[in-house]
């Protein structure tokens, strides 16, 4: 079945836009406004930052030739877009001038700013241990928010439906990361705070930088690619993009009531 793939842009656009703006409105980021808060906000969105390569690495390993013997393989368009991305975010350099992942950066900012690393640490350890995702979080105690996240986004990845990856990717986190941490930075001051937040920020501004420029028409190129005229695909997308958010949102209002009520113990 034939269909319009701009129209089809324009429709997924559309109807995924109301939930991006409750991410982007969330209140949330009003409430990241003292240290305890802010490690908080950290201790659960960490393991956001951890999936999200697995993420980009599955469209590495759909996209471009990762088997050997090398031979061409995909979109070179392509091929370059999610190369590039995977060189940023696996082996940027950070503030120091020294090369590290996007993650590894995080879990920096974390260990100066006095948030706890030892639960997505530990959880890092099971799975390397042949733990499963799913069990690895249950593990060390994950709050259910964050486990809803990550299996969701491994449930993804585990299609090997790589127009369904691909959309999570986009919809779910490049095309919406640049607006979300430009809200996290206005809301933090340094100053109130006081404590060293220069790794942390500029993590959000490397992320704003990097995703705000060149790689959201790409990534959407991407998608229309992966699509082409396949009704059902396109219908896939939206499904699938739709869930990341709800997810997203999920998260979000789950580290907003922890910081409301901090006593409710959830990490292990």
């Amino acid at each position: 079945m034939l269909y319009n793939k701009e129209i089809y842009i324009q429709k997924l656009t559309e109807e995924l836009a109301p939930l991006q703006q409750q991410i982007v409105a969330h209140s949330l980021y009003n409430k990241v406004n003292s240290v305890p808060a802010l490690n908080t906000f950290m201790e659960y969105h960490v393991f956001a930052v951890f999936d999200f390569m697995s993420l980009l690495k599955a469209l590495q390993i759909h996209l471009t030739q990762t088997q050997l013997p090398w031979i061409p393989k995909g979109n070179p368009v392509t091929r370059r877009f999610i190369n590039e991305i995977v060189f940023g975010e696996e082996s940027d350099i950070d503030k120091n001038g020294k090369p590290l992942s996007h993650y590894e950066m995080y879990v920096e900012a974390m260990e100066v700013s006095g948030a706890t690393t030892t639960t997505i640490e530990a959880c890092i350890k099971h799975i390397s241990e042949g733990k499963t995702i799913a069990e690895s979080l249950i593990a060390v105690n994950a709050p259910k928010a964050v486990q809803d996240f990550v299996n969701f986004t491994f449930s993804i990845i585990e299609t090997q439906e790589v127009h369904k990856i691909a959309a999570v990717f986009t919809f779910g986190r490049e095309d919406l990361i640049p607006n979300m941490f430009l809200e996290m930075v206005k809301g933090i001051d340094q100053e109130s705070m006081n404590v060293n937040l220069d790794k942390f920020i500029y993590y959000l501004e490397r992320h704003i930088e990097l995703d705000g420029d060149e790689h959201g028409p790409l990534a959407l190129q991407m998608i229309q690619e992966l699509c082409g005229s396949d009704v059902q695909k396109w219908q896939d997308c939206i499904t699938v993009s739709k869930q990341a958010l709800q997810h997203r949102i999920a998260l979000w209002s789950a580290i907003e009531h922890k910081i409301e009520v901090p006593s409710q113990r959830e990490f292990a």
